[in-house]
């Protein structure tokens, strides 16, 4: 049947694409349509072997390094930052907030610009800027200067995370996001563990050499690799499936035809205009809802920025309280990986978002109940494992939600970062110094918006359950046998346009 047959000039992904080779990439599709399942799955899994070994390692590399400058502050407050530069009262919590405010800003527009744009010099290029903005924070003498720094670093970091999981998602179907979603996001995890060893290293051996006090020498040493990753980042990163070149032209085909497959859908890829691909996402109210549970829990997570300040009190040494901020990451980067294989395999993302939400319910209830060190040591493991080792489920979720057009999931991803960053503003005065050490009214009112993002999550997952319930009904009464076409390996490769995309849910 003609209408059955995938056409390449109605394949997300080919805008770049020279005319002359459009009709090569069709052959391979057609070649690969006819393959037995067999044969489908070795080069199949070969693909993905190669991208895994191409795009997954840069990307991560990068997002250590893009949480390490970021959160090098929470570091220099330990090392003395707010004497150095006369601080006082809420002049730190300012400093934190500033940059998300500027981080929301600067998120929208990014990804609307790299939807249509080459990613391997999208992303290297503000990779490279907000390493030259970080290492010069290395040189502020005020707190004016550290909030000017501060905003420029939040603008140009702003495209790189929703850059990097819009970019996976470009390449990888629904039931491989989750896991590569988490490798991606334990480099968050993880440079919270790097951030310690590192701050304390050169606490212990760079403080007041040449002059520049410890934090100083964190940020040049930061900023200085970040900008050589970024240089790499460039002949390393791939574009988008039909257009990098170096894949062969069957694997470029081999990557478009199977995603076109996963999401059983045709997308043309039409070219719709910016503020119209905008108000398309906006008017979903999917998306509000991503929203709202994003905002709940990046509010309860802020609590990393001042993980630091609350194991100073402790009393142990600046450079042992910078140590021992390290194993509660390692722990929960693991903790994330396992999650999200568990997510993979089953092919859902609500409860495997909501358990944990809840387990850091409890980390943070155990926190405002008690100064106990040991007690206030176990609930950050469980809180950072309860917020952060379960987020990369919620980035897969987006994805699952706004499968395609391809610009509409790239504005929605994001919209929904930058609005869910807005909590990055206001949390940090959760913590004010005059609430130390109990900061009983953060860790309740943590567990409070934990406890609002589980409600709306199942909400969220209900109506999705609906939809994909009453697709199930329409196909059933528009096509009848005609799904028993599937391959032996349970994916349909037949007529992939008439099928309604499903939610994740």
């Amino acid at each position: 049947m003609a209408d059955k047959k995938l056409s390449v000039l109605q394949i997300e992904n080919v805008n770049g694409v020279d005319a002359g080779n459009v009709s090569e990439l069709q052959k391979e599709i057609d070649i690969i349509a006819a393959l037995t399942p067999e044969e489908y799955a070795v080069e199949e899994k070969a693909l993905v072997r190669k991208l895994d070994m191409r795009l997954m390692p840069v990307l991560w590399i990068l997002l250590v390094l893009n949480y390490l400058d970021r959160n090098a502050l929470a570091s220099a407050r330990v090392q003395g930052i707010e004497e150095d530069l006369g601080m006082k009262g809420t002049d730190f919590n300012v400093a934190i907030s500033i940059l998300f405010a500027a981080y929301i800003i600067g998120g929208i527009p990014a990804n609307m610009i790299l939807s249509r744009s080459r990613p391997s010099y999208f992303i290297a290029f503000f990779v490279a800027l907000w390493g030259l903005v970080s290492l010069c924070t290395a040189f502020v003498k005020t707190r004016n200067q550290l909030y000017a720094v501060r905003v420029l670093l939040g603008l140009v970091e702003a495209p790189y995370f929703p850059g990097s999981v819009f970019l996976l998602s470009s390449w990888h179907k629904r039931s491989e996001l989750a896991l590569r979603t988490a490798i991606l996001y334990t480099g968050s995890l993880l440079a919270g563990a790097f951030s310690g060893f590192i701050s304390g290293g050169v606490q212990a051996s760079l403080d007041g050499v040449r002059g520049l006090e410890s934090w100083r020498w964190v940020f040049l040493i930061e900023g200085a690799i970040t900008v050589f990753a970024a240089i790499c980042a460039v002949f390393l990163l791939p574009d988008y499936p039909a257009t990098t070149k170096s894949f062969t032209l069957r694997q470029r085909a081999l990557a478009v035809y199977r995603l076109e497959v996963d999401a059983g859908s045709k997308d043309g890829e039409e070219q719709v205009g910016q503020l119209a691909t905008l108000k398309a996402a906006v008017l979903d109210w999917r998306l509000w809802a991503l929203c709202v549970i994003t905002a709940a829990k990046t509010t309860a997570s802020a609590f990393t920025q001042f993980i630091p300040t609350v194991m100073r009190d402790f009393h142990y040494s600046k450079t042992n309280t910078l140590l021992i901020t390290a194993p509660p990451y390692v722990v929960a980067a693991i903790f994330s990986l396992v999650l999200s294989r568990l997510s993979d395999r089953k092919g859902q993302r609500c409860y495997f978002f909501v358990v944990p939400l809840a387990v850091g319910m409890i980390g943070f209830i155990i926190a405002a109940a008690t100064l106990n060190t040991a007690a206030r040591y176990v609930a950050i493991v469980l809180a950072l494992c309860g917020l952060h080792g379960n987020f990369n489920i919620l980035l897969a979720w987006y994805s699952g939600v706004f499968q395609r057009p391809r610009a509409k999931r790239a504005v929605a991803i994001g919209f929904i970062n930058s609005f869910g960053n807005l909590a990055q503003i206001w949390s940090p005065y959760l913590y004010p110094k005059s609430d130390g050490p109990e900061y009983s009214i953060a860790f309740i009112t943590n567990s409070v918006v934990a406890a609002l993002a589980i409600a709306l999550c199942l909400v969220l997952r209900f109506f999705l359950a609906r939809d994909n319930a009453r697709m199930d009904r329409e196909e059933a009464e528009l096509y009848g046998d005609d799904e028993k076409d599937a391959g032996s390996d349970g994916v349909s490769r037949m007529a992939p346009a008439q099928k309604q995309l499903r939610y994740v849910l």
